[in-house]
């Protein structure tokens, strides 16, 4: 098809997908669970974390982790004392595990107490019309804390070529207004055409078949690669074609 017709396939594949019965499906249920903005950005960002493997194993395991944090996020992450931390030393999704889970507590309390929060942090360092550069920098300030060097595989690194697609995919749940009520739009100091696609093996696969896509890898590479292509079809909202690659992978088998 011409990139008219790519263009008209995929933004009805868009409005098929980018909708409340998306969320029954998805760990973005998670944060939808709270109302205050820091709540929906923690409860966010540990469940974009963990979403690797089974989507049910994801979505039971970061339920499991709001329950351990009583939840209230922000006031757990805020107010924990150390005795708080030692429910979440049995917690485990896969790799990451009780001890990783107390380090991304220290982790955001961090970034809160001495940088503002989590949105302040990656506003300040978006560059270059991109999020990725602010990744990188994220990852730097939220492991200032005393860490085991195993849990800093749990935050991707773009500028060492990662897709950084958990990352990615909080970003866009945070950054992106849509008019469905799927994705939050609640970072209003970061623009949507800043975002990249949450790159993994469906959304790669499907991006291959319809030539948005030629780098075999799902690398950082290939990233820019994607990025380049959904900006040429939406330069305002490219990562809503998230929704149609993740439909066709997932949902369709395309």
């Amino acid at each position: 098809m011409n990139s008219i017709e790519l263009k008209d396939f995929l933004d009805a594949k868009v409005e098929q997908y980018n909708n409340l019965k998306f969320i029954e499906s998805d760990p973005i249920q998670i944060p939808h669970q709270f109302s205050k903005k820091e709540d929906i950005e923690i409860a966010g960002f540990l469940s974009a974390t963990i979403a690797w493997g089974n989507r049910k194993s994801i979505i039971n395991n970061a339920n499991r982790m709001m329950m351990l944090l009583e939840y209230s996020p922000y006031d757990f992450v805020m107010n924990h004392s150390e005795s708080d931390l030692e429910k979440l030393e049995s917690f485990v999704h896969r790799t990451f595990n009780g001890l990783d889970f107390i380090t991304f507590i220290k982790g955001l309390q961090h970034i809160y107490k001495s940088y503002g929060g989590l949105e302040v942090v990656f506003s300040k360092y978006t560059e270059k019309e991109s999020l990725q550069d602010a990744i990188h920098s994220f990852k730097g300030l939220f492991f200032e804390i005393e860490h085991l060097q195993r849990t800093q595989k749990h935050i991707s690194d773009p500028l060492k070529n990662s897709a950084a697609k958990r990352i990615n995919m909080f970003l866009r749940w945070m950054v992106r207004k849509d008019a469905a009520g799927v994705d939050f739009g609640i970072w209003k100091s970061i623009s949507p055409a800043h975002l990249s696609c949450p790159l993994d093996v469906h959304s790669g696969n499907v991006a291959r078949k319809l030539g948005l896509l030629k780098r075999k890898q799902n690398d950082g590479k290939a990233l820019m690669e994607l990025d380049t292509s959904l900006r040429k079809l939406d330069i305002e909202d490219p990562v809503k074609y998230d929704f149609a690659l993740f439909g066709l992978g997932v949902f369709e088998g395309f």
